[in-house]
């Protein structure tokens, strides 16, 4: 018997890489006529209330039938559906065991929708293999559609078998393009390539076929924004993209991550006490160690040490908190170690151990940040070759580039690297960014 009465207090987030939201490098597109500009933000009723009322009714009807494999389906989706809404780790396991109970009831040959729905949450866990074999089973049992190809194309994408996810996100555009997913999806693809404008074309798409739902979900339109002010920040634009994370927040109120990003462009744009104000915020509502970790370098800049280094101390505590928080923040912490000069050796074998399964460009280039910190430049220069190797436009990878060059002594390199780091996004990070450019001018001496 399964019981989701309980619920775990703990409330953190799932990493930037999302739940249903990931894709894979895909297709180009040439550049096309000016666009018209993005609908107005509104308001959005919330129906938190109605979903936990759904909740609370199916949890009733399992507990007095646990053979009914679709309200243990429909209860999966709600759960997940709350997380993106929370960023709460409990509903991730809420969603997982009511996934497993429905396959327990029903199994996947006649139950796809359990099969789904434990796809999606293992995805959402960071159990991309799991995902990726449960997906493919997927798409054997529904061939026509092109759902299961979405999940399988990201999990291959968070395994870094970039070609495969191709495949995939191109048997889901022959089957079922033109819908939010996919979308969403042809949008991560650019991003990945470094096409900043196609990526901004797909997700201006996703928005008005989200818009045009009936109902519409205000977490799916606030996410949308989110992303277009994400593709915005990431070139530098950082006018655009304080725009797209308020629109966001028009729709969805409190919506963690555009508060934020909020924070980051508002320190990228000079105003430290803003930004300051807008990730306690974000931490008020989730505690989530990326948040975290920049409040404390905010705290930094603004000469609050004592406050800084709590903030430190907390990023440790949450990504170990339990053993679900250490698998999705591992990659976040190897890389917060690196980024403060901290317990170098321990972040590098924590990377290198990731990235024999998770071998995507962000595990290369976590490998080469923290081989580069723990002494290894020579791991450390192979590793971001794999890093690179797509095109993304991520002025951190650049920067990473430059520094482990520069670290080699080949100081024309390192030059090119920082230079086009700061050409992309010349305010990408309130440290690193200076010590992009401290490097730099340490180059012309």
């Amino acid at each position: 018997m399964v019981t989701f009465q309980a619920r775990v207090a703990f409330i953190a987030l799932v990493t930037a890489c999302g739940i249903a939201f990931a894709g894979c490098g895909i297709l180009s597109s040439p550049s096309s006529p000016a666009r018209p500009p993005l609908p107005a933000a509104t308001p959005l009723t919330s129906d938190t209330e109605g979903t936990e009322t759904a909740i609370r009714f199916l949890e009733d009807r399992v507990s007095r039938d646990h053979d009914d494999f679709t309200a243990y389906n429909k209860l999966a989706g709600y759960y997940l559906q709350r997380q993106r809404e929370t960023g709460s780790l409990n509903y991730l396991d809420l969603a997982l065991r009511a996934a497993r109970a429905s396959l327990a009831a029903m199994p996947a040959e006649m139950n796809k929708g359990g099969l789904a729905a434990l796809g999606q949450t293992e995805y959402a866990s960071h159990e991309f293999t799991s995902a990726r074999d449960h997906a493919l089973q997927l798409a054997e049992l529904d061939r026509a559609k092109s759902y299961p190809y979405q999940l399988l194309g990201d999990a291959f994408l968070e395994l870094g078998d970039y070609d495969k996810a191709t495949s995939a996100f191109g048997k889901m555009e022959r089957l079922g393009g033109g819908s939010v997913g996919a979308e969403t999806r042809l949008a991560r693809a650019a991003l990945l390539r470094g096409q900043t404008e196609a990526a901004t074309r797909h997700l201006s798409d996703a928005l008005a076929l989200a818009m045009a739902q009936e109902p519409a979900s205000r977490e799916t339109i606030a996410w949308i924004r989110w992303q277009l002010g994400e593709a915005a920040f990431s070139i530098g634009d950082f006018q655009t993209a304080e725009q797209r994370y308020r629109d966001a927040l028009v729709t969805f109120p409190d919506y963690f991550r555009a508060l934020a990003s909020l924070g980051r462009v508002l320190a990228a744009r000079g105003d430290v006490p803003g930004a300051i104000q807008q990730y306690e915020r974000a931490i008020s509502i989730i505690p989530d160690p990326s948040f975290v970790a920049a409040l404390g370098d905010l705290y930094k800049i603004s000469g609050r040490e004592k406050e800084a280094t709590a903030q430190y101390d907390l990023v440790e505590h949450i990504a170990r908190l339990s053993a679900l928080n250490g698998v999705l923040y591992n990659r976040q912490l190897a890389l917060f170690y690196a980024d403060h000069d901290m317990k170098s050796e321990g972040a590098y074998a924590s990377a290198v151990r990731e990235y024999t399964v998770r071998r995507d460009i962000y595990g290369a280039d976590a490998v080469a940040w923290t081989a580069l910190k723990a002494g290894k430049p020579d791991e450390a220069q192979s590793a971001i070759k794999e890093a690179l190797r797509l095109g993304t436009r991520d002025a951190k990878l650049f920067y990473h580039a430059g520094m482990i060059a520069l670290a080699l002594g080949d100081k024309a390199t390192a030059g090119g690297h920082l230079n086009q780091a700061l050409a992309i996004n010349p305010r990408f990070d309130p440290l690193q960014a200076m010590n992009a450019r401290r490097a730099l001018d340490g180059l012309s001496e």
